[in-house]
């Protein structure tokens, strides 16, 4: 029987948090973002891996799309802001600062976020891009 995209997700997820390394999993997001391309959590999980993959171009095309479907993700906006300062691109700031809003009025993206971010630093410990956005994000 063939397994839905959101099962494939939620199997994604548990691998990731399992432990599994970053390009190993990067088939199976890309195949829920072809088979669900409106999910826009599928997008700004595939543009996490790609980030952690050191894939810039390809984080930045997955971080955008999934922006575009869900503009009120602040994970996705966090990730398409790393992928532009990976890129040196400009115009990272508005993202920076909706994530912000959303995080600071939701506790529980908050807490989200924080967890991103220290999963972030496990597994690509010396990431500038990262420790920039962290302070911009918590640094007030």
């Amino acid at each position: 029987m063939t397994k839905t995209p959101e099962e494939l997700y939620q199997e994604g997820l548990e691998r990731y948090k399992a432990g599994e390394e970053a390009q190993t999993l990067i088939p199976l997001f890309k195949e829920i973002t072809t088979r669900a391309p409106k999910n826009s959590s599928s997008w700004v999980s595939l543009s996490w891996l790609y980030l952690l993959e050191k894939k810039p171009k390809l984080a930045y095309k997955a971080a955008k799309t999934g922006v575009k479907l869900n503009q009120d993700d602040p994970q996705g906006r966090i990730n398409l802001a790393l992928a532009m300062l990976e890129l040196q691109e400009k115009g990272v700031r508005p993202h920076i600062e909706r994530a912000q809003q959303m995080i600071m009025a939701d506790s529980d993206w908050l807490e989200e976020i924080k967890n991103n971010i220290k999963d972030g630093f496990e597994k690509r410990p010396d990431w500038p891009s990262l420790t920039r956005i962290q302070s911009w994000l918590f640094d007030l």
